[in-house]
């Protein structure tokens, strides 16, 4: 088709350069009108007029200023037509868009081609799609990273705390009590001047907890109706204890990160249950142990567990977060993760979430002095990990491909005479599934080399010691010799390129570079290449 169009055109070509003699005076009219048209559309691109799509504002370099003049607050995206995440955005940020307009808000929303307006992105530092910043009074030259959630309620929120103030003043107790009674969670800061440092702090942590409920209080008798002599944060609840008080340190005044990661742990409840409504606060709480009760809560028995779990979790706030899961209910979803079925509950499993680490404790006592001990004895290193292996395949080792399992995969990859090549995958994994005949067609090839082994292991169901998976798929290779040693490989998945990896000892020749994005859990794309490689799920 390209070859049939290139032909047409240089037929068209040739025919004016015939005709050109003839139709001389009509040429000339055609070459005005193509040059006044192309005037016209450099005068639009060079307009500062605004155009909006779904209450979107359309920005470029010669309308940008003018736009940052007439909004107050203008969060502008910045983003790339071919980029998925910006795609998947577009919707709620033009909900979110009318929105804001529709209740008259000063805050407004924009968007910029970063891929055509090189300009403003190089101004704006913009490395990955989607980007957005906030602009405020016009300036340019700070504007503040949005931080919210990417969806239409999240983002009109984010803009709502900042287009009024974050926190309700609180002028005397009939109103300071309605408040707290308003929700089952609020936040109240007590400070003795609403202008001092740490209540303008205390502003800024308002503005960025959107999920939260702020009010401010000055009057000394809100101070002494809750008990309080100096300026505090309060954290008010319908559940658990009551009353939280953080107090502000005179010498340190309010700490922005502490007090922010202080309001989210103690706003979850002692024993979370695990459920679609909860899972986002879990994980989102970032307590770095989880330890989780397993249950049917169909069964009495079962549930009577519940009292020396509870009992044992106030020791451990802010450092182990408290989670029941029904194993008959939303929970069931989690039990592959531990190798586990409905049947093994009631069974309690601690989880490090930075590596995902599993520790699981006798189950023949649920005690709350039991409970307390063993989570201690993980915390001081006193407990080994509890790792997930499958049984070995009858013929895992008679065929060109091997395949590995926990039980096996220390024996085979840290063979002193061999050269173990692993592929580290999920099942359910497209791009590991992808690649799956390049890596049978490798083992193929290799299959009559006595020093080298081409193996694979599903992560999922088979975990080690010492190496985390952390996306899918991963490769290492575990070179021949002692050091125990092992090199993740990053390159191109064809077959080529790996036997070039293998036959140049773990490494590939020098070549020049190739752009590559890698798999990514940011929510952004790169913009270095004209489309994001996405070839690696995240755990």
């Amino acid at each position: 088709m390209r070859g049939c169009g290139s032909r047409l055109v240089w037929l068209l070509v040739l025919s004016l350069a015939w005709l050109g003699p003839a139709l001389g005076a009509e040429d000339k009219d055609e070459e005005v009108i193509e040059e006044e048209e192309k005037e016209k559309k450099e005068d639009e691109v060079l307009s500062d007029e605004i155009k909006e799509e779904d209450n979107v504002l359309v920005l470029h370099e010669h309308n940008f200023a003018r736009a940052l003049s007439e909004h107050q607050l203008l969060l502008v995206e910045f983003y790339a037509p071919w980029c998925g995440h910006c795609q998947r955005l577009a919707p709620a940020f033009a909900q979110a868009a009318t929105e804001l307009r529709n209740e008259s808000s000063p805050a407004r929303l924009g968007k910029v081609d970063a891929t055509a307006q090189t300009a403003l992105a190089t101004e704006f530092g913009i490395t990955s799609y989607p980007t957005l910043k906030l602009f405020r009074d016009g300036n340019r030259t700070h504007p503040l990273e949005y931080t919210g959630r990417m969806d239409s309620q999240g983002i009109v929120r984010w803009m709502q705390r900042r287009a009024g103030p974050s926190a309700t003043l609180l002028q005397d107790t009939d109103t300071i009590t309605a408040f707290i009674n308003s929700q089952d969670l609020v936040v109240i800061g007590f400070f003795k001047d609403l202008r001092g440092e740490a209540a303008q702090v205390f502003f800024e942590v308002a503005a960025e907890m959107v999920d939260l409920t702020f009010g401010v209080a000055e009057a000394a008798e809100l101070f002494q109706a809750y008990g309080l002599s100096a300026d505090t944060v309060c954290l008010f609840k319908k559940f658990d204890e009551r009353q939280t008080n953080f107090p502000v340190d005179p010498a340190r005044g309010l700490d922005t990160a502490e007090i922010t990661q202080l309001l989210r742990t103690h706003s979850l409840q002692l024993v979370m249950e695990f459920t679609n409504e909860t899972s986002d606060q879990i994980f989102g709480a970032k307590i770095p142990h989880h330890m989780l009760l397993f249950l049917n809560k169909s069964s009495p028995e079962q549930l009577s567990l519940q009292d020396g779990f509870r009992a044992a979790a106030s020791d451990f706030r802010g450092e182990v977060l408290f989670v029941l899961v029904d194993v008959t209910g939303y929970g069931a979803n989690v039990l592959p993760f531990f190798g586990m079925t409905a049947a093994d509950a009631p069974t309690l499993r601690l989880v490090k979430m930075k590596n995902n680490r599993k520790y699981q404790m006798e189950q023949d006592d649920f005690s709350d002095s039991a409970i307390r001990t063993f989570i201690q004895g993980v915390l001081d290193g006193k407990v080994k990990p509890h790792l997930l292996s499958a049984e070995p395949p009858e013929d895992w080792d008679t065929q060109p491909l091997k395949v590995l399992v926990g039980k096996t995969f220390e024996q085979v990859a840290f063979d002193e005479t061999k050269n173990v090549f692993v592929k580290f995958y999920a099942p359910w994994c497209p791009h590991c599934q992808a690649m799956e005949a390049a890596w049978e067609e490798l083992a193929e090839r290799y299959k009559d080399h006595e020093d080298i082994i081409i193996a694979k292991m599903d992560s999922t169901a088979n975990e080690l010691e010492n190496i985390t998976i952390h996306g899918y798929p991963t490769l290492y290779y575990f070179p021949a010799g002692p050091g125990r040693k092992m090199v993740e490989y990053k390159s191109s998945r064809d077959v080529e390129t790996f036997s070039k990896f293998l036959e140049n000892g773990g490494t590939l020749p020098e070549e020049p570079p190739v752009t590559k994005t890698p798999g990514n859990s940011t929510g952004k794309e790169d913009p270095s290449t004209p489309q994001a490689d996405e070839s690696h799920d995240e755990l």
